[in-house]
């Protein structure tokens, strides 16, 4: 899920450092360049899209209600650019996505089911990092068509796509090419391969507009995602578990996790669940203020 870029070259050697040591073009945030933020301070980043800024801020603000001293760097981009940013201690805490951050980190993981993904996830981290406790709340990618596209070839789950994809374009970020769960994920489980890949955005406004308009005939979006229902969108079954379980949690810094951040973070997880996130990202996407947003479920739920 998540989306600026480093090329995979300096992904690769920082990931090389980390272990040995152990879902875009840059906007408003540079993660590079090492310099650790100040010792006091959490900096909480975030991915390029809605629902991780939402996440952010959430984390953000309930930091902030326990005293702890936060700045934020919002739509930085992908997981490719901003795990270097986190390894070199330049942002702190991001929110993500057990599945394909186990996936990230260990490109033979098998595990679908949400307690076996987090388990493993916890070994897989680089030793810089922890992930603190998983949250009900779950966003998959999804591979979702127009309901006209599921009616013409009778599609009812991603393995249906196979006798007609050839001739169909699959839009999406353009990590969803290259990633495990991605195209490549496609291929192995269901043996679907589209004609062409159109670059959209990640799961934004891009991708929606570009299935409406048929720039592309199946498209990565996010089960969370308002657009879905809103539009009559036809999301594809994965009865293959393609995409693994996508519980939402804190990915930090260890030298950061202090027993405050712990327990603010984990209050957070523990209230949060699917339909809470969805109702919520339902009001980003009408416009609203994502902080204001953060801040009103927080004291709903007695967080601040």
């Amino acid at each position: 899920m998540d989306r600026r870029k480093t090329t995979l070259v300096g992904v690769a050697l920082a990931l090389a450092v980390s272990v040995a040591g152990c879902g875009g073009n840059p906007t408003s945030t540079d993660t590079g360049g090492g310099g650790g933020a100040p010792s006091d301070t959490i900096v909480v980043g975030s991915a390029n899209f809605p629902e991780n800024e939402l996440l952010a801020n959430i984390y953000a603000e309930a930091l902030k209600a326990k005293g702890v001293k936060v700045s934020t760097k919002l739509d930085i981009g992908s997981r490719e650019t901003y795990i270097p940013g986190l390894l070199d201690g330049s942002i702190d805490l991001i929110p993500e996505y057990s599945g394909v951050l186990l996936q990230f980190f260990d490109k033979n993981a098998t595990a679908t089911a949400s307690d076996p993904v987090f388990t493993a996830l916890q070994k897989a981290v680089p030793s810089k990092l922890t992930v603190l406790n998983k949250s009900s709340a779950e966003d998959k990618d999804a591979v979702v068509v127009t309901q006209g596209t599921a009616t013409k070839y009778h599609l009812k789950s991603i393995g249906d796509l196979k006798p007609v994809a050839h001739s169909l374009t699959f839009g999406g970020p353009p990590e969803f090419k290259v990633r495990p769960d991605g195209i490549p994920g496609l291929q192995k489980h269901y043996g679907v391969t589209f004609g062409s890949y159109k670059t959209l955005d990640t799961g934004g406004p891009l991708t929606v507009a570009g299935l409406k308009n048929g720039q592309a005939d199946a498209v990565d979006l996010f089960t969370t995602d308002p657009s879905i229902p809103e539009n009559h969108f036809v999301e594809l079954a994965d009865p293959q578990n393609n995409f693994a379980a996508q519980n939402v949690l804190p990915l930090i810094n260890k030298s950061k996790a202090t027993p405050t951040v712990r327990s603010a973070l984990n209050a957070v997880s523990a209230k949060l669940d699917t339909k809470t996130l969805t109702a919520l990202l339902k009001r980003v996407y009408a416009k609203e203020d994502p902080d204001t947003v953060a801040k009103d479920w927080l004291s709903s739920v007695g967080l601040m």
